[in-house]
């Protein structure tokens, strides 16, 4: 068994990146559509878990993005966003201990967040760290229990730490951090596929 970070620099080597993007391309753009209905005035984006920096690009060419930023713990995928992207900024760093020069408006993660051994720990320093006051955390997480076929993930894929939560018990993680206002759904449910579980909340203005 391995660790993520050394999985998916394999992955990324081996160029699997991009069947990862188009992979969750459809659950990310309905999570960005609900985010941009949420935004009127300009903005800053970070995306946790930044892979090959796909979702910065794409975010960074929004009208009202005035900085997008990627950080992710694998020294291959962040190599890969700076040779493709020049425009936005990229940090190789483990997401559990960074912190951020400014904090941002939007967190954005899609597939990371049960990638830790305390994804509660992980949410606090994000609400604490690096969201600014009234800044919305927003991720998309396909292994969760109700979703039964990713039950075999960390076998199939051979790696070693993988934190498989209740759709109620990463509900309470979000509250218990101190956002408000949140919310939670699925997205491309289909026969006994479980869909993405979407969750979000808002940093109170204080």
């Amino acid at each position: 068994m391995k660790s993520p970070i050394e999985v998916f620099s394999k992955w990324a080597d081996e160029g699997r990146d991009e069947a990862m993007a188009k992979g969750h391309a459809s659950s990310v753009n309905a999570i960005l559509d609900f985010t941009y209905k949420h935004i009127k005035d300009e903005f800053s984006f970070l995306d946790a878990g930044c892979g090959n920096g796909w979702v910065v690009r794409k975010v960074g060419n929004h009208p009202l993005c005035n900085k997008a930023i990627g950080v992710d713990g694998s020294r291959s995928m962040i190599d890969k966003a700076i040779l493709i992207d020049r425009k936005n900024t990229y940090e190789c760093e483990d997401l559990i201990d960074w912190i951020p020069d400014e904090k941002v408006d939007v967190v954005f993660s899609m597939e990371v967040f049960y990638y830790v051994n305390n994804p509660r720990k992980l949410i606090d320093h994000v609400v604490n760290n690096w969201l600014k006051s009234t800044g919305r955390l927003i991720i998309g997480i396909d292994y969760y229990k109700e979703n039964k076929p990713s039950e075999s993930w960390p076998l199939d894929c051979g790696i070693s730490i993988m934190t498989r939560l209740s759709e109620h018990e990463w509900k309470e993680s979000f509250s218990k951090s101190g956002l408000v206002n949140v919310l939670t759904w699925r997205e491309g449910q289909k026969d006994k596929w479980g869909g993405t579980l979407i969750l979000t909340g808002e940093k109170p203005n204080y």
